[in-house]
Protein backbone atom coordinates (compact mmCIF):
# COMPACT_ATOMS: atom_id res chain seq x y z
CA UNK A 1 0.00 0.00 0.00
CA UNK A 2 1.50 3.46 -1.06
CA UNK A 3 2.62 5.56 1.98
CA UNK A 4 0.01 8.64 2.17
CA UNK A 5 1.64 12.38 2.20
CA UNK A 6 0.36 15.20 4.17
CA UNK A 7 -0.36 18.02 2.05
CA UNK A 8 -0.65 21.29 3.98
CA UNK A 9 -2.80 24.69 2.17
CA UNK A 10 -0.42 27.34 1.72
CA UNK A 11 -1.06 31.00 2.11
CA UNK A 12 -0.59 33.08 -1.18
CA UNK A 13 2.63 34.02 -0.71
CA UNK A 14 5.23 31.22 -0.63
CA UNK A 15 7.90 33.00 1.08
CA UNK A 16 5.72 33.49 4.39
CA UNK A 17 5.23 29.68 3.79
CA UNK A 18 8.80 28.86 3.82
CA UNK A 19 9.33 31.39 6.81
CA UNK A 20 12.18 33.85 4.93
CA UNK A 21 12.05 37.10 6.74
CA UNK A 22 10.44 40.35 5.05
CA UNK A 23 8.12 37.46 2.56
CA UNK A 24 5.87 40.66 1.42
CA UNK A 25 9.24 42.37 -0.24
CA UNK A 26 10.94 39.07 -1.31
CA UNK A 27 7.36 38.85 -3.03
CA UNK A 28 6.86 42.19 -5.14
CA UNK A 29 10.63 41.44 -5.80
CA UNK A 30 9.38 38.31 -7.74
CA UNK A 31 6.50 39.65 -9.20
CA UNK A 32 8.39 42.68 -10.67
CA UNK A 33 10.64 40.60 -12.32
CA UNK A 34 7.99 38.65 -13.66
CA UNK A 35 6.41 41.41 -15.16
CA UNK A 36 9.76 42.29 -16.50
CA UNK A 37 10.70 38.79 -18.13
CA UNK A 38 7.09 38.91 -19.78
CA UNK A 39 7.79 41.99 -21.00
CA UNK A 40 11.28 41.33 -22.26
CA UNK A 41 9.97 37.57 -23.53
CA UNK A 42 7.26 39.78 -25.49
CA UNK A 43 9.70 41.83 -27.19
CA UNK A 44 11.95 38.68 -27.92
CA UNK A 45 14.98 40.94 -26.83
CA UNK A 46 18.51 39.43 -26.21
CA UNK A 47 20.20 39.64 -22.95
CA UNK A 48 22.61 41.50 -24.49
CA UNK A 49 20.03 44.12 -26.23
CA UNK A 50 18.35 43.94 -22.68
CA UNK A 51 21.38 44.85 -21.01
CA UNK A 52 22.12 48.10 -23.00
CA UNK A 53 18.27 48.29 -22.79
CA UNK A 54 18.52 48.37 -18.88
CA UNK A 55 21.58 49.90 -18.33
CA UNK A 56 23.04 46.83 -16.64
CA UNK A 57 25.95 43.75 -17.49
CA UNK A 58 24.33 40.51 -19.31
CA UNK A 59 25.16 38.58 -16.34
CA UNK A 60 22.78 40.78 -14.33
CA UNK A 61 20.16 40.44 -17.07
CA UNK A 62 20.72 36.53 -16.73
CA UNK A 63 20.61 36.67 -12.29
CA UNK A 64 17.17 38.81 -13.05
CA UNK A 65 15.52 36.69 -15.21
CA UNK A 66 16.11 33.36 -13.29
CA UNK A 67 15.16 35.12 -9.91
CA UNK A 68 18.32 35.80 -8.49
CA UNK A 69 17.10 38.82 -7.00
CA UNK A 70 19.27 39.58 -4.02
CA UNK A 71 20.96 42.59 -5.47
CA UNK A 72 17.76 44.21 -6.84
CA UNK A 73 15.60 46.50 -4.93
CA UNK A 74 12.30 47.04 -5.48
CA UNK A 75 12.90 50.46 -6.56
CA UNK A 76 15.42 49.36 -9.17
CA UNK A 77 12.90 46.78 -10.49
CA UNK A 78 10.54 49.20 -11.04
CA UNK A 79 13.15 51.25 -12.55
CA UNK A 80 13.61 48.85 -15.27
CA UNK A 81 9.85 48.76 -15.89
CA UNK A 82 9.73 51.74 -16.34
CA UNK A 83 12.55 51.66 -18.59
CA UNK A 84 10.70 49.10 -20.61
CA UNK A 85 7.52 51.27 -21.27
CA UNK A 86 5.38 50.69 -17.83
CA UNK A 87 3.93 53.18 -15.51
CA UNK A 88 4.54 51.98 -11.84
CA UNK A 89 1.57 53.47 -9.59
CA UNK A 90 2.15 52.66 -5.78
CA UNK A 91 -0.72 53.43 -3.73
CA UNK A 92 -0.95 53.34 -0.11
CA UNK A 93 -4.32 52.59 1.53
CA UNK A 94 -6.27 51.67 4.47
CA UNK A 95 -6.35 47.64 5.83
CA UNK A 96 -9.15 46.32 5.81
CA UNK A 97 -10.40 45.16 9.85
CA UNK A 98 -9.89 41.72 8.74
CA UNK A 99 -5.78 42.06 8.98
CA UNK A 100 -3.87 44.18 11.47
CA UNK A 101 -1.11 44.48 9.05
CA UNK A 102 -0.30 45.87 5.96
CA UNK A 103 0.78 44.61 2.80
CA UNK A 104 2.63 45.30 -0.59
CA UNK A 105 1.15 43.78 -3.94
CA UNK A 106 2.01 44.07 -7.36
CA UNK A 107 -1.49 44.45 -9.48
CA UNK A 108 -1.25 44.39 -13.21
CA UNK A 109 -3.66 46.97 -14.61
CA UNK A 110 -6.37 45.94 -17.26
Amino acid sequence: MAEKIKVHAGSDNIFADLGLPNPEEHLAKAELASRIAELLRQRRLTQAATAELLGIDQPKVSRLLRGYLTNFSTERLMHFLTLLGRDVEIVVKPTPRSRRLGRVRVVEAA
